[in-house]
């Protein structure tokens, strides 16, 4: 819904700290590699097991990722290349963080449950690559309505953060964090078929 619906008003808000970053002599890729070193000290804090700690790093992995595009459009530096290692660099963090849910859950010995992470990374992916091929296929918006952008990649960090506030609440998170993720990937599906 970020992405799709608020991306204009969320562009418009954070415009203002994008110039004050590139007076600060930052890069967005610099912006973009470290908004991946912090998704792997998030993944490596939950894989120990420190789960409210994860959620001051999982904001910090959030910031960067939401401000490496300010930055490159108040730098005047945007382009296709750096549009492309900004996506790569998010669908690697995407992994890294999963990946460390999946190393608590095998630590905290739940078994299959530790498949969980690794499903909704599957499904996540399935999301990014349909819209990915839509907009190759010249189908501009292939979010498919409400349901198509339920569950993006802003939707799925705050998510994820919720299930960090305790370890009971990981797992009914990452279910949650499965069905819906389902059922955007569905509505892109169908409205792209469409």
């Amino acid at each position: 819904m970020f992405d799709g619906r608020w991306r204009e008003a969320v562009d418009r808000k954070t415009q203002p700290a994008g110039r004050r970053l590139v007076r600060m002599g930052l890069t967005p890729d610099v912006l973009t590699a470290s908004g991946l070193v912090f998704a792997a000290a998030t993944a490596v804090v939950v894989g120990t097991g420190h789960l409210r700690l994860a959620i001051p790093l999982l904001v910090l992995t959030g910031f960067h990722d939401l401000l490496d595009g300010p930055v490159a459009r108040a730098s005047g530096t945007a382009s296709m290349r750096g549009a492309f290692f900004d996506s790569v660099t998010d669908r690697v963090a995407d992994a890294v963080l999963l990946g460390g849910v999946a190393w608590y859950l095998v630590a905290a010995r739940e078994g299959e449950l530790a498949l969980l992470p690794l499903a909704v990374l599957g499904v996540a992916s399935l999301v990014s690559y349909e819209r990915a091929k839509a907009e190759s296929l010249g189908v501009r918006v292939a979010n498919g309505g409400v349901f198509g952008s339920l569950m993006e990649r802003a939707e799925r960090m705050i998510l994820l953060g919720v299930g960090f506030l305790a370890s009971w609440l990981l797992v009914p998170i990452l279910w949650a964090l499965l069905g819906l993720t389902f059922v955007t990937a569905v509505a892109r599906l169908v409205r792209v078929w469409r």
